[in-house]
Parts: structure tokens; sequence; C-alpha cells
């Protein structure tokens, strides 16, 4: 079953039950995300790491090394 199926048999379901219906495939996916992103920083300050984009600084520095 695809995901439009899902969300489509979703949708039926709730209408039927009365309920608000889901919300569309990929609505919160950036909010998902930022949160991801912003535990992982808490996570590392706790931990005494410094809380940046790692992956980011790294490419930065092999391609400029000082």
């Amino acid at each position: 079953m695809s995901i439009t199926q899902q969300h489509l048999l979703d949708t039926f379901r709730a209408r039927s039950l009365g309920e608000p219906a889901p919300p569309a495939p990929g609505t919160h996916e950036w909010q998902v995300v930022r949160e991801w992103r912003d535990e992982r920083n808490v996570r590392a300050a706790l931990a005494g790491r410094p809380a940046r984009r790692r992956l980011r600084d790294a490419l930065r520095r092999w391609r400029r090394p000082t």
C-alpha cells in the first residue's frame, strides 16, 4: 500500500468516526528535523561537547585547511 492510499484510508476512517482528518504526508517533516536537531544540540551541550553542525564544520575544514 502506498503512502497516498494509506492517507486516503485514514481520512475515510476519520470521517466515518467523526474525527479530524490526519495531516497530509510530509506536512510536518521539517518540524521533525528541527526538533531532532535541537534535541541533539541540547544533549551535546549537557554532555559538555560543542553543539554545532559537525558535518558542515568538518567539510569546511577539509576544504580550507589552515
